[in-house]
């Protein structure tokens, strides 16, 4: 796959976008719109603590559901608290590359969501990047606080509409998980074949807190780059990451984690599943453990089932401190054929029996996606295994 440098071809697309207007219900948005963004995790029929939908360049639907969490457009909070002196551009460097530089100096556009102070939200908070104009660069900034003691989760989907073939998508979020509460972030993509996206993201964690990351994306785009970065500050803080992704002829997939263990007995762990059915995968992670009593654990697991993809893995562990354990583990094989032969003679056909091994291999159930949700990844997975067939 020829190199490809999206931030030298940002002149390319589009910065302005026809201006969608708001709406009350998510009913009224045309119904392709809501199919593609039900793909991405957006679900009216599911209890929900709130719904936030961007298109292009603007909000089209916000809605917060229940007491004791917060959620409106990163500009009205802006307004509201005062330009977010403690929390906006803090921990997200502006000048770390040609996205987050693009991002700060455009009008600000993305979700705000905080919990108030020992608030135990029962549902998770729903949000979705959904791009309808072809060719169109998006940058969004997200900022999430999870206040003091408290729960939240955040089922996080980005999308594009049936016209649109390529673009660009960047996703600035910055999230602050305070003493003792737990922030749960599940991002699911579900992009254009031409797609250019890159997330960049930047968590805190204090005394006793606790970040889950799940990440998942079967219908890869054109190229990926992601590595999200967690401090935990706090002791006895926590973090874990899950990614799970397939990366399709043409597509182009960097993704990984970077953890840096700073609190006595913080943990962390990183683990992810690839498969490629014949596009690139470089499936990085980074421990750094600078304190006594640090507990880190990484692990790379791929599948490749095609001879025209790649899978390249890249643990890395970094210890600072004498007193600590580290520890990672990489494998990239192919699907086993003794069970493709088992499943077949219990009438499965080839395609169906890989489809199902490559469901086991995702382990995904331990993310705990809706389940409509679920559905639809299992169709994709069906999908790409079939496309992907040697």
């Amino acid at each position: 796959m020829k190199d490809f440098r999206v931030e030298e071809h940002l002149d390319d697309f589009k910065t302005e976008a026809p201006a969608h207007r708001e709406v009350k219900d998510i009913a009224e948005l045309p119904a392709e719109d809501r199919a593609r963004i039900l793909r991405a995790g957006v679900d009216a029929a599911e209890k929900s603590a709130g719904t936030f939908v961007h298109a292009d360049h603007d909000t089209v639907y916000c809605n917060s559901n229940l007491k004791g969490v917060e959620l409106m457009p990163i500009s009205y909070a802006l307004f509201k608290y005062d330009g977010l002196k403690d929390y906006c551009w803090k921990i997200m460097d502006k000048e770390k590359d040609a996205f987050t530089e693009m991002t700060a100096k455009r009008t600000e556009g993305g979700y705000f969501i905080r919990t108030e102070k020992g608030a135990k939200v029962d549902y998770p908070v729903q949000a979705c990047m959904y791009i309808e104009t072809d060719a169109l660069a998006q940058d969004v900034h997200n900022i999430v606080i999870a206040e003091e003691g408290s729960e939240l989760n955040i089922i996080s989907g980005c999308a594009s509409g049936p016209r649109v073939r390529s673009g660009l998508h960047v996703g600035v979020s910055e999230m602050y998980v305070k003493k003792g509460a737990t922030l749960s972030f599940t991002m699911v993509h579900d992009w254009a074949e031409e797609m250019s996206v890159r997330p960049r993201t930047v968590v805190v964690v204090e005394e006793g807190g606790r970040y889950i990351s799940n990440y998942i994306c079967l219908k890869p785009a054109k190229d990926l780059q992601m590595y999200p970065t967690v401090y935990l500050n706090g002791d006895d803080s926590v973090a874990t990451f899950n990614t799970v992704l397939m990366a399709g002829p043409g597509s182009k997939m960097d993704t990984g984690s970077r953890v840096y263990l700073r609190g006595k007995g913080s943990r962390a762990e990183i683990v992810s599943r690839t498969v490629s059915t014949g596009g690139e995968i470089y499936a990085r992670g980074h421990l750094i453990g600078e304190e006594a009593g640090v507990k880190a654990h990484l692990e790379c697991n791929g599948l490749l089932l095609s001879n025209r993809g790649m899978i390249h893995a890249i643990p890395e562990l970094e210890a600072r401190h004498k007193d600590l354990e580290m520890s990672h583990e990489a494998a990239v094989g192919k699907i086993n054929q003794e069970e493709t032969e088992y499943l077949m003679a219990r009438g499965l056909s080839e395609a169906e029996a890989q489809s199902l091994i490559v469901k086991g291999f995702l382990s995904l159930d331990i993310l705990g996606l809706p389940e409509s949700l679920r559905k639809d990844v299992d169709k994709m997975i069906e999908e790409s295994t079939a496309a992907g067939a040697m």
